[in-house]
């Protein structure tokens, strides 16, 4: 993994201190390193950046400042000489506070903090976003799977029905078994596919979720058993 890096600092000894260090480090990648906050920005909104290094204390436009006017903010290491812009700094949703002269060790405690945030916000976001893609009315939904409570056959569409809504789609049932978790999904019926996720309560005929009763065919009783035993329901 290798996070995309941008240096802010007017000084131009320390910029290339910090670049050096950037370069060296296996995990980073710098896109550009920048003496003011007009470049920096204008490099920000043209390029994916993961990572900033920005150095508070700049003329013109100090560090903070620069943040307050990014529409998106990538994660922040600030760099600075003084330690009274600490706190101000963590007000900031800071990955970190470097004061200078920065020592290695420091810098790779920084830039590790920095990685595993980044890991953790985007397996959280995987987790959060699986999801399949229908078309419906000539429209393409992106529809959240932990959202989904059953799919129905419905002639030659196929209705999903989700915690918001229900949509049509020209599809069927085993193009959706096929898309969908084997595990959170289950085939209960020739005509349903449930999210046992969603399943209050079930018994010899039918699977309930909420008012809804589900038929279940007699071979499938057993199945919906097992599934239920081995998620976390």
């Amino acid at each position: 993994m290798k996070l995309n890096c941008v240096v802010v600092d007017d000084s131009s000894i320390q910029r290339t201190i910090i670049a050096k260090l950037v370069n060296n480090h296996t995990n980073l990648h710098l896109i550009g390193d920048f003496s003011n906050a007009i470049e920096a920005k204008n490099c920000i909104s043209l390029n994916n950046v993961d990572l900033i290094f920005l150095d508070i204390e700049m003329p013109v436009i100090n560090g903070f400042d620069f943040l307050d006017g990014l529409k998106t903010k990538p994660q922040i290491i600030f760099i600075t000489s003084k330690a009274e812009y600490a706190l101000k700094a963590f007000d900031y949703d800071a990955t970190d506070y470097l004061q200078k002269p920065i020592a290695i060790d420091r810098f790779n405690a920084s830039v590790k903090r920095a990685i595993d945030l980044y890991a953790l916000r985007n397996e959280t976001k995987e987790e959060e976003g699986e999801h399949i893609f229908i078309k419906s009315n000539l429209k393409k939904l992106k529809i959240f799977t932990s959202k989904i409570k059953w799919i129905e056959a419905y002639g030659d569409y196929v209705r999903v029905v989700t915690e918001d809504d229900s949509n049509l789609v020209l599809s069927t049932m085993k193009a959706f078994e096929k898309d969908l978790s084997k595990e959170k999904f289950i085939r209960v019926h020739k005509s349903y596919i449930i999210n046992i996720d969603k399943v209050e309560r079930f018994n010899s005929k039918f699977a309930e979720i909420g008012i809804t009763k589900i038929p279940l065919s007699r071979n499938k009783k057993e199945d919906l058993v097992k599934a239920l035993s081995s998620s976390s329901h």
